[in-house]
């Protein structure tokens, strides 16, 4: 999610230091062809979506060991002279983050997949900005939740439009032995059924 900033070219030395003095992980700074993308903290809707697919990707990526799963806040530079937080993504195994080694973000130059999970201020950027960015980065799948429209848009490497999914999600990253695979109505529902239950706790 997130929406171009001020025309300027910016630098990763400019975002960096706009990260640095952000108190919080919010406002979510990005750098894509030299333009700033700013994201606003997220609603509840959009965060239960981050959460539910990270849980389906972590618990499958303990089965299989192909990478890790992840979210952000995690400023990347899969490309010099930009800085991108995806919503959800994978790092492949050997390139995650490890409490016996001295680790920075910007070590990580490739990623099994990306997500991003998409408001109403964020479609252009999801669906055009970075996903063009992705694609020319050399990551293999890219993943665009919509949780208004029950779908999920899966964009890969060699295609030039997205594969629509309403029903099933089977992702099998390479050297794993089996695929994910996400029945969509469930993914969905789950989101839903959370979101009801906030509700019912504040009118209570």
């Amino acid at each position: 999610m997130g929406m171009p900033a001020m025309r300027r070219h910016w630098t990763t030395a400019d975002v960096r230091a706009l990260i640095d003095e952000s108190p919080t992980a919010w406002p979510r700074y990005e750098l894509i062809g030299g333009e700033l993308i700013v994201t606003p903290a997220p609603g509840g809707l959009h965060q239960y979506a981050v959460k539910e697919i990270l849980i389906l990707l972590d618990t499958y990526l303990r089965d299989e060991p192909v990478g890790s799963a992840l979210m952000s806040p995690a400023d990347l530079e899969l490309e010099p002279g930009t800085i991108t937080q995806p919503d959800v993504f994978v790092i492949p195994a050997g390139g995650a983050p490890s409490d016996n080694d001295a680790f920075h973000w910007s070590d990580v130059n490739s990623l099994l997949l990306a997500v991003e999970v998409i408001s109403p201020g964020s479609i252009r950027t999801d669906r055009i900005t970075k996903r063009e960015y992705y694609m020319n980065a050399g990551v293999p799948d890219y993943f665009i939740v919509d949780v208004d429209a029950r779908i999920i848009e899966r964009w890969t490497q060699g295609r030039d439009t997205p594969v629509v999914l309403r029903d099933r999600l089977v992702w099998h990253p390479p050297r794993a032995r089996t695929p994910l695979d996400i029945a969509l109505p469930e993914y969905f529902d789950r989101i839903a059924a959370q979101m009801r239950l906030i509700r019912e706790r504040n009118v209570h």
